[in-house]
């Protein structure tokens, strides 16, 4: 048995909260829901953000849809193992593609900045990382930088808050503490914001949410 892989063309979804004016170029915030979770989760989450309102809000959904099982709704991830370095390439450049369609459509030309939960984390990374836009900054909750990004892709990604609830059985303090010690390698501070509870988006990180998104378009 052979295998082979051919590139193919699909179609993927976004959701799009747009600035209430387009008088003045936008920032734009760019978000990835973690595993088996829609764009409408991760828009819930962003929309929550106190002084969101003078944001472009973009929750990009993942390309691998599925259903969940209990309730026939349509879900999606990122990617699985089999594939996985042809899978980035595609998501990578998938998310870039949402980046320009809004960006055109509704003038979200002011700063950029990405927000990951869970397995959106390392999306939210890896397409910041290897962004031809500037970006202001990446907000992670709930998950970890991925391995394959360099040093120098990481300073691409300006301002980085590493949130994690100190019960989170996947996003450990160590793990957490690893993330730190790599940026600081790559000459990159990372903001730790950490809170009670656990692997959630919860009152504690729209908070950080907020001060994120005043912080990156100082």
């Amino acid at each position: 048995m052979i295998a082979r892989t051919i590139a193919a063309t699909t179609h993927g979804r976004y959701l799009v909260d747009p600035p209430p004016g387009r008088d003045t170029p936008a920032p734009l915030l760019v978000g990835c829901h973690g595993y088996a979770e829609a764009a409408e989760q991760m828009q819930r989450r962003l929309g929550a953000t106190p002084a969101i309102d003078r944001w472009c809000v973009v929750s990009v959904q993942g390309l691998n849809r599925f259903y969940q099982r209990r309730t026939d709704e349509v879900i999606a991830g990122w990617m699985t193992r089999q594939d996985r370095e042809l899978a980035i390439a595609d998501n990578i450049a998938y998310v870039h593609s949402v980046v320009d369609a809004v960006t055109r459509e509704w003038q979200a030309a002011g700063a950029l900045a990405y927000a990951g939960f869970s397995q959106g984390t390392s999306m939210a990374f890896r397409a910041a990382a290897a962004s031809s836009r500037p970006v202001a900054g990446v907000l992670a909750v709930g998950g970890d930088i991925p391995p394959e990004i360099s040093d120098e892709a990481l300073r691409r990604c300006g301002r980085v808050w590493l949130c994690h609830g100190r019960a989170d059985p996947w996003y450990t303090a160590v793990k957490v503490a690893a993330d730190a010690d790599r940026l600081r390698h790559a000459g990159v501070e990372p903001h730790v914001v950490e809170y009670d509870g656990g692997h959630e988006w919860s009152d504690p990180v729209i908070a950080a949410a907020a001060e994120f998104i005043r912080t990156v378009v100082r």
